[in-house]
């Protein structure tokens, strides 16, 4: 793999204020980012990406390019839970395996985000639509993940003499209203309404500050990876193994995909980057609604402790290298 990618990736200041947070764990110092601060950021650049993706939606219009790259994030969301659960299967019980498999199914905007970036500092052209994409494989992992649940316990729970059922009302809503899926719809929407007109009005905040509230949260989720490496401990090998194999086969899927639809390098990668991250936000909130039985140190510990690290510091400039060579042949 061409080094000159890995070491642009980790240069660029964002990541590199992210090993900043991990060596403050590690080191003891009292670095801290006040707890509303985090969500504040994170829901700033949920709102940032969306609107972008809503003023770029409209230059690009509703083409056949368009449909397809979101049919393939659709299936994407819906099939990785299912092969990822039969896997999980050889070590976990149900509950984990599906708990953990909705969260490898579902995405991280952080990450794609971050992949966004990396694009930019290469000059590489991305298409905004992309967004769009990210919004449609938040919520189908969490539908795919409970009714895995409902299937392989049925049985365990009448041997139980349990009847317990899913409230799916409210598994719906936390699904598709949850605060991260709502504002990021909202602001595509809005920024599909509002065009370049409301680009140039917002273009101070959405632009502008971008790149220092994503340096400040990735500093911020550096502080939380390197406490929940802790949680690892108890995990074992396998689910390790798992956190750091299982984006390499999605990203080869996604990049597959890809590939067969002829995506642009750039959004090949995004896509890729979609396939191999996973939710350390919304899946976690709505399996410990729905899914108490399983336990949440595993699945927001391998979420956020290896794959995280893992795609933003390794993943990406991995994943350009196989699309360079793949696109590099027509």
């Amino acid at each position: 793999m061409d080094l000159d990618l890995i070491v642009s990736n980790v240069l660029n200041p964002p990541i590199l204020f992210f090993f900043l947070g991990m060596i403050a764990v590690l080191i003891k110092s009292d670095l801290e980012i006040p707890p509303p601060i985090p969500k504040l950021f994170s829901l700033y650049l949920l709102l940032a990406i969306g609107f972008k993706g809503g003023v770029e939606l409209v230059k690009s219009g509703i083409s056949q390019e368009v449909i397809l790259t979101m049919a393939a994030a659709i299936l994407m969301a819906c099939v990785v839970p299912v092969y990822s659960f039969f896997i999980l299967k050889i070590k976990l019980d149900s509950y984990n395996a599906a708990a953990i498999a909705a969260t490898y199914g579902s995405i991280s905007a952080v990450t794609f985000i971050t992949a966004s970036s990396f694009l930019s500092q290469l000059g590489i052209a991305f298409d905004g639509y992309m967004v769009a994409a990210l919004a449609l494989m938040e919520s189908p992992a969490i539908i795919v993940g409970l009714i895995l649940v409902s299937l392989f316990t049925a049985a365990e729970k009448a041997e139980k003499g349990e009847n317990r059922e899913f409230a799916w009302e409210e598994v719906l809503r936390e699904a598709f209203l949850n605060s991260s899926v709502f504002l990021l719809v909202g602001s595509l929407i809005i920024g599909c309404l509002t065009g370049e007109r409301g680009w140039h009005v917002l273009s101070p905040f959405t632009q502008d500050m971008f790149y220092g509230v994503l340096t400040f949260f990735l500093m911020d989720m550096g502080l939380v990876a390197a406490k929940r490496i802790k949680d690892l401990q108890k995990t074992g090998i396998f689910l390790i193994a798992f956190a750091i194999l299982m984006p390499i086969l999605n990203s080869g899927v996604g990049i597959a995909i890809a590939k067969l639809i002829s995506m642009s390098q750039g959004d090949a990668l995004l896509f890729a980057v979609l396939c191999a991250s996973a939710s350390y936000i919304a899946v976690p909130a709505a399996m410990r609604l729905t899914v108490p039985e399983a336990n949440p140190s595993l699945y927001v510990s391998t979420a956020l402790a290896v794959t995280f690290p893992f795609n933003i510091i390794v993943g990406i400039p991995l994943y350009m290298y196989v699309i360079n060579l793949f696109w590099a042949t027509t």
